[in-house]
């Protein structure tokens, strides 16, 4: 989908993942009452009650998205590296009883001790791959981790969903009411 200022935010969220985040961080766009937007409203409408000039958001948005791209795996990647001998840390980011109805063989749920624990070893060269439900938290888990100095933090494009349609349709599939 090609970036354009008449798209809406719905659809740009829907295509760009990280653009919430890109638009926040480079714009302060979002965050509260007073630049916040309705899914509806477009890119342009945005910037313009922002004041923002919309070459400078077009262009935050695709490095942005060029940068999310770096940090997904898809999940045709995710099997091959299963099937290797490679060794990894393989975090489930969605809720306990998420985890326990369903999960991918070698991942562990992540929980805050899991969490603090490889904080604190920090080694920087271990490969790290986060997955989530549906794909839609975990570029910010992997820019979470990254922050922290674990620059070989991946995530799982379309999540354990996505992985369930194209990899192992053995793994049973589900929506949250939330979604």
């Amino acid at each position: 989908m090609q970036l354009s200022g008449d798209l809406t935010m719905g659809t740009l969220l829907e295509h760009y993942p990280g653009a919430r985040r890109a638009l926040f961080s480079a714009f302060h766009i979002g965050g509260c009452q007073s630049c916040s937007y309705e899914l509806t409203d477009t890119l342009a409408s945005v910037c313009e009650k922002n004041e923002i000039d919309m070459n400078d958001a077009l262009i935050c948005l695709s490095k942005s998205q060029a940068h999310d791209i770096e940090m997904l795996i898809s999940p045709c990647e995710l099997r091959e590296l299963l099937a290797s001998n490679q060794e990894f840390i393989f975090l489930d980011t969605r809720t306990r009883e998420e985890f326990e109805a369903t999960s991918i063989t070698g991942s562990e749920l992540m929980t805050q001790e899991r969490q603090t624990e490889i904080f604190a070893d920090k080694n920087q060269d271990q490969k790290i791959i986060l997955i989530d439900h549906q794909g839609r938290n975990v570029l910010d888990h992997c820019a979470w981790f990254r922050g922290h100095g674990l620059k070989n933090t991946l995530g799982v494009d379309g999540g354990i969903d996505r992985y369930a349609r194209e990899v192992d349709t053995s793994i049973p599939r589900y929506r949250l009411e939330l979604d």
